[in-house]
């Protein structure tokens, strides 16, 4: 997706259970400090102006609501996202257990939306999905948060290396307190994004070139439908 100011803009959002660091790892990334304090969540927009390998562009960060009472919430930022970030803490299992509920949840509101072209590029790609009819995987970073908490770790990284291959994403172990990996599970996911772009422009070129005809529609969203208590951008 394309912002206003022409740059290139990317939607992540972040899902996880409550309290595994969620807001904490964003916060970082976006603001460059660490919130001590737990604050729970129901949905808070950042955005930041970023160079990731060379070229410059717009991460629009979405924090999320780990708590059951938000699941119909959660199908909504869902559909809105492009990218995705899997939190768990390594200090709690239960935490770790419920990774899969949410990445169930990421593949059941993705597969509902057949043929659907989402705004990723100016050339329109289709909506990420690693469902039969669209084998394309859901860019998904699993993160195992509070890498710092050496002495009260409960899940080794070798568990979370072998759920991410369960799941078709990749991993990372990070520490939003320390900075560590913050950046990269945040800008892995965009590379992800950038590749599946790529690939999905070139054959729509090759088509609009066989035929002169084509056209080009674009519809446009309603963003005031679903109103943000927050939103925080940084450039």
């Amino acid at each position: 997706m394309a912002g206003k100011s022409g740059m290139t803009m990317y939607k992540l959002v972040v899902l996880g259970d409550g309290g595994v660091g969620k807001t904490a790892l964003t916060i970082q990334l976006c603001l460059n400090h660490f919130v001590e304090t737990y604050d729970p969540t129901i949905e808070d927009s950042y955005r930041k102006q970023v160079v990731i390998d060379q070229q410059s562009c717009m991460l629009e960060v979405l924090d999320t609501a780990g708590q059951e009472e938000y699941t119909a919430l959660r199908d909504q930022w869902i559909r809105d996202g492009e990218g995705f970030l899997l939190v768990y803490s390594i200090s709690s299992r239960s935490s770790f257990a419920r990774i899969k509920r949410f990445h169930q949840q990421i593949q059941r509101v993705k597969d509902s939306i057949p043929n659907a072209i989402n705004s990723a590029s100016p050339l329109g790609s289709p909506v990420l999905s690693s469902s039969s009819s669209n084998p394309t995987p859901i860019p998904i970073m699993l993160v195992g948060n509070k890498s710092d908490r050496v002495t009260e770790r409960e899940v080794s990284t070798q568990e979370g290396m072998k759920l991410a291959q369960e799941l078709d994403c990749q991993f990372v172990e990070a520490s939003a307190k320390n900075c560590v990996n913050v950046e990269k599970a945040f800008y892995d996911v965009v590379r992800m994004l950038r590749n599946q772009r790529k690939n999905s422009i070139r054959p729509k070129l090759s088509s609009f070139n066989r035929n002169t005809d084509n056209t080009h529609n674009h519809k446009t969203v309603d963003k005031d439908r679903y109103q943000k208590p927050r939103k925080c951008v940084i450039l």
